[in-house]
């Protein structure tokens, strides 16, 4: 009996040891780039969101918080963008990072960096979500976003070898 239990533990060992040596598979990074909510218009060059932004807000860290384990965000830093990270950020206890457009190759390239193998809220403009969703994907494929469109979500899938794949989503 006692050599019964020697050879299935041996067994046991030697398939967990097995199980874990493949290689790993390949770290996957996931942007989720979205332009601000709704603003107000108050005529001003940097206005907060309006009660239908701030809805939608709150509708979008709702989807994230279900679906995406979201570890950092990103920001500009204007009234109505961060406005829209917020509700994401603060339900995962994440510091907002601002980031600015002197460089948007440069930019992705250091959001993917620092973040391999996470997933990432980039909250951007009409002009900035698809310049920098077209870079991250390394083609141009997204046109500005026309003014009144406050619902699309990219989400960017990033495998060390693979093509990017992006995927273009409503909320």
């Amino acid at each position: 009996m006692k050599k019964l239990f020697l050879i299935v533990g041996i067994l046991l060992i030697s398939l967990n040891a097995f199980a874990q040596s493949p290689e790993s598979p390949a770290s996957e990074t996931t942007l989720i780039f979205v332009r601000h909510a709704e603003k107000m218009d108050d005529g001003t060059p940097n206005p907060h969101l309006n009660e239908e932004g701030k809805i939608r807000a709150a509708r979008l860290a709702d989807i994230l918080l279900k679906e995406h384990n979201v570890k950092a965000v990103y920001s500009t830093p204007y009234y109505r963008t961060l406005e829209t990270a917020s509700p994401i950020a603060d339900s995962m206890g994440l510091e907002i990072r601002e980031y600015g457009l002197d460089d948007p190759k440069a930019l992705v390239q250091s959001i993917i960096d620092t973040n391999k193998g996470a997933t990432v809220l980039i909250v951007g403009h009409s002009n900035t979500t698809p310049l920098l969703v077209n870079l991250s994907i390394g083609e141009q494929r997204f046109k500005q976003l026309d003014e009144k469109a406050y619902g699309d979500i990219f989400i960017v899938t990033i495998v060390e070898e693979e093509e990017p794949i992006v995927e273009k989503i409503s909320y």
